[in-house]
């Protein structure tokens, strides 16, 4: 527990991207309650924006090993960089797709 702490005070200290898709999570959360209509689109869209926060953890873990390893261009660790952004990019593109689509449910509910 005590490292899973250290884990979200280093994540929320040092990395802005995780600070903006944090605030985003917070103020979202209570709203998964109005735009989902059942409890498996509440559930739905919740874990849409922990996944987010999840992946993009692992991505700054990734980052954070590769800067530990050398901070010289290497080709290899850029690639290894461009993959953890690339895989926080298509969650967040997952993640709006299922609010986008329950929340025009949730407004148009016959479409």
């Amino acid at each position: 527990m005590r490292y899973s702490i250290q884990g979200f005070r280093a994540a929320i200290q040092y990395e802005a991207a995780f600070r903006q898709e944090l605030m985003l999570a917070v103020v979202l959360f209570p709203c998964a309650f109005w735009v989902g209509q059942t409890a498996a689109q509440i559930a739905l869209l919740i874990a849409s924006l922990f996944l987010v926060l999840i992946i993009e953890l692992l991505n700054s873990a990734v980052e954070a090993l590769a800067d530990a390893v050398s901070l010289d261009a290497n080709p290899l660790i850029g690639r290894a960089k461009d993959l953890g952004s690339a895989a926080v990019m298509l969650t967040l593109v997952v993640s709006l797709l299922v609010w986008l689509i329950l929340l025009v449910n949730r407004l148009h509910p016959f479409l």
